[in-house]
């Protein structure tokens, strides 16, 4: 799967760090909401942290969502992510 290829119907892409609490926590909502996620680490990949940056004013802010509509979110609330994938 390419870092930037749109998530499937009712599920989401998570562009995270290792070291990034927000990440961790959204995570972790996630799974306790059976939230399908597919995670992209943007110090592993490059293309991943080029898009962030797209998406983010030219930042690195993490985490970043990217919803099955192609829209963005940086560190959206889990509410936030259910109601986007409603």
């Amino acid at each position: 799967m390419s870092t930037t290829a749109l998530p499937e119907a009712g599920s989401i892409t998570i562009y995270s760090t290792t070291w990034c609490g927000y990440c961790r926590r959204l995570k972790g909502q996630l799974d306790s909401a059976g939230i399908p996620f597919t995670e992209v680490n943007i110090e592993e990949a490059p293309e991943a942290a080029a898009y962030v940056e797209q998406v983010n004013g030219g930042n690195q802010t993490v985490p970043t969502v990217v919803f099955p509509d192609g829209s963005a979110a940086t560190n959206p609330s889990l509410a936030d992510v259910k109601a986007r994938l409603s």
